[in-house]
């Protein structure tokens, strides 16, 4: 089977990598924005919270969400390629794409969460919150999934490929791929969320995130790791709440 498929899926995280790296916003010009006020940040930043910067922050999303979750999902990805018995550089295009779909259905919600906060003065201008109630609240609600059943009814399939793709193979790659991504993001919404408490453009937050994510998926390692990391979400989010900090 030819690899042609995989060199580029493989460009297309690099590239997102590339592309965000390339949009994120250094801390010495997030320090500023306490000295100009984020009027001037709305006039200067070319992703801006606002009806003329709508589309540029989906496509940010959508950035943010093929460089974080494709890499957390490989792992099925190459079962699916496994499962292929012709050459499925075409079936294996048809996956990804309906993968993705699910997620730029989620950047085009998160884009929109991300304007009504801004309208409300609960974040910056770079999506950074601004709030001890939001940052607390996000947290907590993080938190708290990682011991829901949804959680690991998605965690189940994701860490089992091999089954998950022989019950529903019949159905077409585009299918598997929007079946796939709505598992994934049954998994990983409310950790995405949190790029509103680690900011919207911080790569540091986005690459801690993709590792969390990427072992939370592995069959053994990770399900030593959901439980744990909902309850320092939990204390992390109290403790925002109760110092305000």
């Amino acid at each position: 089977m030819s690899g042609t498929h995989w060199l580029a899926l493989f460009g297309l995280i690099l590239a997102s990598w590339a592309s965000l790296y390339a949009m994120s916003i250094p801390a010495e010009m997030r320090a500023m924005e306490q000295i100009y006020g984020r009027d001037f940040w709305v006039e200067l930043c070319a992703i801006t919270p606002d009806g003329a910067g709508y589309i540029r922050m989906v496509l940010m999303w959508s950035l943010m969400s093929a460089a974080m979750m494709a890499p957390t999902v490989l792992p099925a990805l190459a079962t699916y390629d496994d499962l292929s018995h012709v050459s499925g550089d075409a079936k294996f295009g048809k996956l990804v794409a309906g993968y993705m779909a699910v997620w730029v259905g989620f950047s085009v919600v998160a884009a929109g969460f991300q304007m009504i906060l801004f309208q409300a003065g609960l974040i910056g201008v770079f999506g950074d919150s601004l709030s001890a109630g939001l940052s607390g609240g996000l947290l907590i609600l993080a938190g708290l999934y990682q011991f829901s059943t949804m959680k690991e009814a998605c965690l189940s399939k994701c860490r089992q490929p091999m089954t998950f793709f022989m019950q529903h193979f019949d159905e077409g790659p585009w299918r598997n791929g929007l079946r796939l991504g709505l598992v994934c993001l049954g998994c990983c919404w409310a950790l995405m969320l949190l790029a509103f408490v680690g900011g919207v453009m911080s790569v540091a937050f986005m690459g801690l995130a993709t590792v969390i994510m990427v072992v939370e998926k592995l069959p053994d390692l990770g399900r030593h790791v959901t439980k744990p990391l909902g309850a320092a979400l939990l204390m992390a989010g109290a403790w925002v709440l109760v110092t305000g900090i």
